[in-house]
């Protein structure tokens, strides 16, 4: 039993690392224009 709370724990915690990564990539603006770059290349 001790077991299966260790790994969800792990597991939660590292999901909200990755939630905490995605947020912070979101706020930095990681994804605002992920549609320009597919167009420049058929454009050019």
């Amino acid at each position: 039993m001790a077991g299966l709370i260790v790994v969800l724990l792990a597991a939660l915690g590292l999901g909200a690392v990755f939630v905490a990564l995605f947020v912070a990539a979101a706020r930095s603006g990681q994804f605002d224009d992920l549609d320009d770059a597919p167009e420049r290349m058929l454009r050019e």
